[in-house]
């Protein structure tokens, strides 16, 4: 018990710095909290205004990594950082995103046993969030019954042919020779057509 309590008084110094670097984080999180009247011009300003105070304020060598990553962080989220108080259809944070491609992933393990799923969501990426979306809709068959079949096969088609270009890919990189062998003798065919 006394060797924990005087491990206490070594750390005291260290819990001083943090206890005092948390103050500008609660300041800045505090001013990026949404709010009816806020726009992205006000916020903006007041984070002009907080980072400012903050490289003022926090001046001493220990300091100074603290100060320098909360200006390149910020500075590296500036352009978007303010979208969501003028629109707000835009979240504030990815989170719900963030979930959705976990549950999707986990979905996709789920199914095929695999781990990455990197391969699976270049080729269907768009038809995962589609899919997602449709099944936690209320009347989803009633809205696809609306669909002709005409457009049905114009989708599929289009949908088709930008995945052919990723089969294509794949097919080459699996077996090369035989895949410009079969190209060539394609191309031989055209010709004696001709």
């Amino acid at each position: 018990m006394v060797r924990i309590f005087s491990k206490l008084d070594e750390q005291a110094a260290r819990y001083a710095a943090v206890v005092r670097w948390a103050q500008p984080l609660t300041h800045i999180a505090a001013a990026l909290e949404p709010d009816e009247d806020k726009t992205s011009e006000t916020v903006e300003w007041e984070m002009t205004q907080l980072l400012e105070w903050l490289k003022q304020t926090y001046t001493q060598e220990e300091d100074a990594p603290m100060v320098v990553n909360v200006l390149n962080y910020s500075r590296g989220f500036w352009k978007g950082l303010f979208t969501c108080y003028d629109h707000y259809y835009i979240p504030r944070t990815n989170n719900d995103l963030e979930q959705f491609f976990r549950r999707a992933k986990a979905c996709h393990r789920r199914i095929t046993g695999l781990r990455n799923w990197n391969s699976y969501i270049v080729r269907n990426g768009e038809m995962v969030v589609l899919i997602d979306d449709a099944l936690r809709q209320k009347h989803i068959i009633a809205r696809l019954r609306t669909v002709s079949y005409e457009q049905y096969a114009a989708r599929k088609a289009q949908w088709s042919r930008r995945l052919s270009e990723g089969v294509l890919r794949r097919r080459f990189n699996r077996q090369p020779l035989e895949f410009l062998q079969k190209l060539e003798s394609q191309w031989d065919q055209i010709n004696d057509v001709r």
